[in-house]
């Protein structure tokens, strides 16, 4: 499993409540130690510039956030988070060129892209790299369809905004938060939301580059989720990884706020080891 990580893209951000600041330092630890990966695996990248990020953002904001005159999406101007932010895009990016070349399935160990509009931050995401790496890639003629599959639980709000602002056509997106939001909308045993899982896989069964956002804050227990247990999500990461085998696939962490009893987030890491594990082929939960 090729992890597109560098220490730069994680930030100990001053707001408390979103882990995802930092969440990709302590998830490349976690895969580690349950050997999940090796060292070997961890491929270095280089950093998205303003150019990029106009691609999908107005100049002026882009401008603001990064030299801390405007807010980003967790409502501060934290200058740790602000030097982050080219970084987590840029490992989005850097997965996507290396899936689409290699024909294989990658990691970006990344969150806080799908609520950023093309003019303002919000709900822990500033930049989006969903829509930056799309647009990029799109425009120099590397790929010419990009399916986003959006398995966090909170509607991608920012990204059907850019889509729509700069009237993208190859771009396929496919929401759960705007179908899911309780356990009686994925419907007995789940079979709603595996039906609605089913057909936008098959609907992105054509695209050049699908990238995938296996939230775990549709856990049952997430205090901002709560629709899927832990069996369920893994039965969703290891049917997209299915539909997906030798094709160019990026994933990357997107929400999960659960927390323990000592305040770590080692029932979220422990969700997102899971998803690991279905890349690599597991077969059950660990």
């Amino acid at each position: 499993m090729k992890v597109f990580f560098r220490e730069e893209q994680s930030a100990r951000n001053a707001n408390a409540y979103s882990p995802s600041a930092y969440k990709p330092t302590l998830v490349i630890e976690d895969w580690l130690r349950h050997n999940l990966i090796s060292t070997e695996d961890i491929m270095s990248f280089e950093p998205v510039t303003r150019d990029d990020l106009v691609l999908a953002h107005d100049p002026s904001f882009v401008d603001g956030v990064l030299s801390c005159a405007e807010p980003n999406g967790f409502g501060n101007r934290d200058k740790a988070v602000a030097r982050s932010l080219p970084y987590t895009t840029g490992s989005m990016l850097a997965a996507a060129r290396y899936a689409v070349f290699h024909q294989v399935n990658t990691c970006s160990p990344t969150s806080g892209f799908h609520h950023s509009c093309y003019g303002h931050g919000n709900g822990f995401c500033t930049f989006n790299g969903l829509m930056v790496t799309a647009i990029k890639l799109l425009s120099e003629g590397t790929v010419r369809s990009v399916g986003i599959l959006d398995c966090d639980v909170h509607y991608g709000d920012g990204t059907d905004d850019i889509i729509r602002r700069l009237n993208i056509t190859q771009v396929k997106h496919h929401k759960m938060g705007e179908r899911f939001s309780s356990r009686r909308d994925v419907g007995p045993r789940g079979k709603a939301f595996d039906q609605w899982l089913e057909a936008a896989v098959a609907d992105c069964s054509d695209v050049d580059l699908l990238l995938y956002q296996a939230g775990a804050d549709s856990h049952i227990d997430d205090p901002l989720g709560g629709v899927q247990s832990t069996e369920q999500m893994f039965a969703r990461d290891r049917y997209v990884f299915d539909g997906f085998r030798s094709r160019a696939l990026v994933w990357n962490l997107a929400g999960g706020y659960q927390t323990d009893a000592d305040g770590g987030i080692e029932p979220v890491l422990a969700l997102h080891r899971n998803t690991a594990r279905a890349h690599v082929g597991h077969t059950e939960i660990a």
